[in-house]
């Protein structure tokens, strides 16, 4: 069993490294996205918070709107850092792609001009490491490769269960196979725990993804192209905001959902700070009517059972934050362990192929030698 399992291993692994060490390293690198774009546009990401105050939501989104009157806000990210911009999305009038635009929540100020969801750099590694570029279909292509990681992750387990007999044995001056086989077997077996529980997050993500977007467009219509607001442009934004607050205990708004489609309501996610780690910072919602403000409904996930709260808990786990700065430098760490499991994974499976090759050709030699037999 163990000889199968083995080939298994090392086919999945030759089939998968390539587009497995493109969704690792981008992942590695994308924990630590926002202090990334610090160091490349600190103006445009981080603003002065100290002794500040936000100004009212409407008051922004009249800057915004008369900044950039062709657009309409359809989404925006509240950080709960408060030295973070802004994000607000838009959509242009006559079309239907998504861009965003950096608000100062202090000044008004606009500190960018609407720019497509893959522009900057690391939002082009973010569309690299869950896409590879290509659009839609790549949703399925890297869920694939997800489940591939989980099926790796899973079968080296098995394949080294016996890995505490010499779990931290390297032998330094052995021949370079053995070490590479046991630098391989105890990286996998260190980082398998947490490659198991990104590949899973990022399969099912991707899957559920995918799968909307084919329930979504299954008769082949195109996506809303905006031609209209489609919100009541009398509506309070903020009075909105600040009856969520009052609706759910200790709730703290980070994402207002605004309608990109005839339909789709208002929704104010948030922050229940339930004292939950795994729990994300959109985890509660409150919606209210797209065109008369009236209020619909509320989730609290503090309410909610078993299998919400898990199915919530994916964002912290494949993100790492869900421990601070601790957790993410383990989940950058654990996410490069790919490069080395694929250079000493292919060094290994080169070096037994070659060997059963020499023995196949000494084989074949002995066969048709003097001495041997045709």
């Amino acid at each position: 069993m163990n000889k199968t399992l083995f080939k298994l291993h090392s086919w999945m692994a030759l089939a998968a490294f390539v587009p497995l060490l493109v969704i690792c390293v981008t992942g590695s690198i994308l924990v630590f996205k926002h202090e990334i774009d610090t160091l490349l546009m600190e103006d445009k990401v981080r603003v002065q918070a100290e002794g500040r105050q936000r100004q009212s939501l409407d008051a922004l989104l009249a800057d915004v709107n008369g900044s950039f009157p062709d657009y309409e806000v359809v989404g925006w990210h509240l950080f709960q850092d408060p030295g973070r911009a802004d994000q607000v999305y838009l959509m242009q009038r006559g079309g239907s792609d998504w861009s965003y635009t950096l608000l100062n929540q202090y000044s008004g100020e606009m500190l960018a001009s609407p720019q497509g969801l893959t522009h900057y750099l690391t939002d082009w590694l973010l569309d690299l490491h869950y896409t590879l570029l290509l659009d839609d279909p790549g949703l399925a292509i890297t869920s694939v490769f997800s489940v591939l990681l989980c099926l790796l992750g899973i079968s080296g387990l098995v394949l080294y269960r016996r890995f505490w007999k010499n779990f931290f044995t390297l032998r330094w001056k052995a021949r370079l196979i053995v070490y590479f086989s046991d630098l391989h077997k105890m990286t996998g077996v260190i980082a398998s725990p947490v490659l198991l529980i990104v590949g899973f997050t990022g399969a099912w993500w991707n899957i559920s993804h995918f799968a909307h977007e084919l329930e979504e467009h299954a008769d082949g219509a195109e996506h809303h192209v905006m031609q209209e607001r489609l919100y009541g442009s009398a509506l309070s934004l903020q009075a909105l905001h600040d009856d969520s607050v009052r609706r759910l205990n200790g709730f703290e708004p980070t994402y207002i959902s605004l309608p990109w489609e005839p339909g789709v309501n208002i929704t104010f996610w948030g922050d229940v700070h339930s004292g939950n780690p795994l729990l994300s910072q959109y985890a509660s919602n409150v919606s209210y009517d797209a065109g008369s403000g009236d209020y619909i409904t509320a989730f609290d996930i503090r309410e909610a059972g078993a299998g919400a709260k898990i199915v919530d808990s994916y964002r912290r786990l494949h993100f790492g934050d869900f421990a601070g700065l601790a957790s993410r430098m383990l989940w950058c760490v654990v996410g490069l362990s790919p490069l080395l499991l694929s250079v000493t994974g292919l060094y290994i499976w080169y070096r037994r192929r070659e060997k059963r090759r020499n023995a196949r050709i000494k084989r074949r030699n002995l066969r048709f030698s003097p001495g041997g037999a045709l």
